[in-house]
């Protein structure tokens, strides 16, 4: 009875902090600085203008940090519930510990730098297609060639065997922290294990978070959508059911932009 009592307020709270990232995001959303959750030009206008331009390699560490809040805040909003079931099943593990509360932060942590390590290779992409854009009049005008492409490459991802294999290793959480939790080198194995777990994660959603490159990043109804999808692929066995028809409306998707974008 105490066992359940505990999961329960264990859901709870980790419930509670994504309601937290929600709730951050929609404020920030609706405040001044919107612009600063999406991408674009805010670096050249505004506030974040002024102090890119005062701070010594401002245009450069400004930035930086404001996408790295950002990014967290997304990646709690939306990842934080599809990795529940495994911080639970390790809480439970070293549940006597009195170390347990620091070797789950690091375990949490270990998997946000997986993901903090795919934000960046993202986001430097994004930037070179931006730096791509401008110096290409044909895709200045044609843009759609990019969004039908991400959105392609998304749907095409959903029938791979990549995806299936970490979607697999994901949705059985008390095997795969036995097999990384040896009991040696707690501090470290606490890492390794969320930034194990993060990879497969990021094998199995990578394609799916590009498209808030093409939504839009601070669209907070598509990352609702979106991060409500991975969560049902990730955390129910029935997921997989929705693998094909997804990847059938993403490559639907794709292909409506096409005939659209050379009509």
């Amino acid at each position: 009875m105490r066992s359940l009592i505990h999961r329960r307020a264990f859901y709870g709270l980790g419930l509670a902090l994504a309601a937290l990232a929600w709730m951050l995001l929609w404020a920030w959303s609706q405040s001044p600085y919107a612009r600063y959750l999406d991408h674009g030009d805010w670096t050249q206008i505004g506030l974040a203008g002024a102090i890119c331009s005062a701070l010594p390699a401002g245009e450069v560490l400004f930035p930086a940090a404001l996408y790295i809040a950002g990014w967290v805040l997304m990646l709690s909003a939306m990842m934080l519930p599809t990795v529940l079931p495994v911080l639970d099943v390790y809480a439970r593990l070293i549940r006597r510990r009195q170390d347990r509360a620091q070797l789950l932060g690091l375990a949490i942590g270990g998997y946000l730098a997986a993901w903090m390590a795919f934000g960046a290779a993202a986001h430097l992409a994004d930037l070179g297609l931006a730096a791509l854009v401008r110096r290409s009049a044909w895709l200045t005008f044609n843009g759609w060639v990019l969004g039908a492409a991400v959105i392609g490459l998304a749907g095409a991802f959903q029938f791979s065997a990549l995806k299936h294999r970490c979607l697999e290793r994901c949705r059985m959480p008390v095997s795969f922290v036995i097999e990384h939790w040896q009991g040696r080198r707690d501090r470290r194995n606490a890492l390794r294990l969320g930034w194990r777990h993060g990879l497969f994660c990021v094998g199995c959603c990578w394609a799916l978070m590009l498209l808030m490159f093409v939504l839009g990043t601070g669209n907070l109804g598509w990352m609702l959508v979106l991060g409500g999808i991975m969560a049902v692929e990730k955390n129910f066995a029935w997921g997989r059911r929705i693998s094909t028809p997804l990847g059938l409306l993403l490559l639907g998707w794709s292909a409506a932009l096409v005939v659209s974008g050379m009509a």
